[in-house]
């Protein structure tokens, strides 16, 4: 009978995204400029010669540890785990075994892998049955992004600063619109200006916003909250909103996750202030956002990933834009 993962939080991690494979990485594309037709070859080699040496935890690595953790909490009449990682590589099974060896070192209970060799592993999301991919490959994250199969993360290299996360816990951020809530508010805010913005919040906060693209994520990580044995307020399972909304914009926050029937920890409001001082005091496992603005910032002190826009979005032209100029 095929593993009913309907009520586990499911995450799907790249390699590059769970370890640090920059140096791996560099090998390979030094390869392709200097000598192409080898490249490949010369990129087996050095993961073969370098099999046995573990790689070092990468930007996805904390996360994937917390979560991991949250099993101890499964009850003896649960018939699956809480949360399910699984590592998705664009690495071949022959070049992955580095990456299984380095599981197997810091212990992950991570049992379940798909291995590509240079295919997107993006096209296996719907088959793992995956809530959140983590990834380093910004085409993979748009792609299942597009897809709505699952909410997805381009995550920025590892924090270089901030504190120690809390052990026990799972600690995680989101920021508000075009993230957890459709970008219709965000829409009328690029297109007509703050005030028109707080108007139109103020005159809707009995109407629920539609969900974006993390809003399955958030509900998932409720229920997942329900199968833990102790009440919400002490869930190890700690979330926060960070958002740049600010009076009279929060109340539609507020009565829109409690029209999905979502608990949030820690709500911060901020009115355009800079996220990175409230994120650094939380202390997430990660953080997630749509914009670089915020992230460039956060990404500095506790791990961060991008939430791409869907390409059919008006908010997507700008980042378009961005991809040509750097081109």
């Amino acid at each position: 009978m095929p593993l009913d993962l309907s009520n586990t939080l499911v995450v799907g991690i790249s390699a590059t995204a769970l370890f640090d494979m920059n140096e791996s990485d560099k090998i390979f594309q030094d390869a392709r400029l200097d000598d192409p037709d080898r490249a490949i070859e010369l990129f087996r080699e050095y993961m073969l010669e370098h099999e046995d040496s573990p790689l070092q935890p990468g930007t996805g690595y904390p996360l994937v540890k917390a979560l991991l953790g949250l099993n101890r909490y499964k009850q003896k009449t649960d018939n699956s785990q809480l949360v399910e990682v699984v590592v998705m590589s664009r690495n071949s099974p022959d070049t992955g075994l580095r990456v299984l060896n380095s599981i197997r070192h810091y212990e992950l209970n991570i049992s379940r892998s798909a291995f590509t060799a240079g295919e997107s592993a993006a096209d296996y999301i719907e088959a793992f049955d995956v809530d959140l991919f983590l990834t380093t490959d910004v085409n993979d994250a748009q792609q299942v992004i597009d897809s709505g199969h699952c909410a997805a993360a381009i995550l920025k290299e590892p924090p270089k600063g901030g504190g120690e996360i809390p052990e026990g816990q799972v600690r995680i951020a989101f920021d508000g619109d075009a993230v957890l809530f459709s970008d219709e508010s965000e829409l009328v805010y690029k297109k007509e200006g703050m005030e028109a913005f707080h108007a139109q919040e103020d005159a809707l906060q009995d109407m629920p916003m539609d969900e974006g693209p993390y809003a399955s994520l958030l509900i998932k990580l409720s229920k997942l909250q329900d199968r833990l044995p102790m009440k919400v307020e002490y869930s190890p399972v700690r979330i926060a909103i960070v958002t740049a909304r600010n009076s009279p914009s929060e109340m539609r926050v507020i009565k829109t996750l409690r029209h999905w029937g979502v608990y949030v920890d820690e709500a911060f409001f901020l009115g355009g202030v800079g996220k990175d001082k409230v994120l650094q005091a939380f202390k997430p496992h990660i953080f997630f956002d749509d914009q670089d603005v915020h992230l460039d910032s956060a990404a500095n002190l506790v791990p961060s990933g991008k939430v791409p826009y869907l390409s059919t979005s008006p908010l997507a032209a700008p980042e378009k834009e961005k991809v040509v100029e750097a081109s």
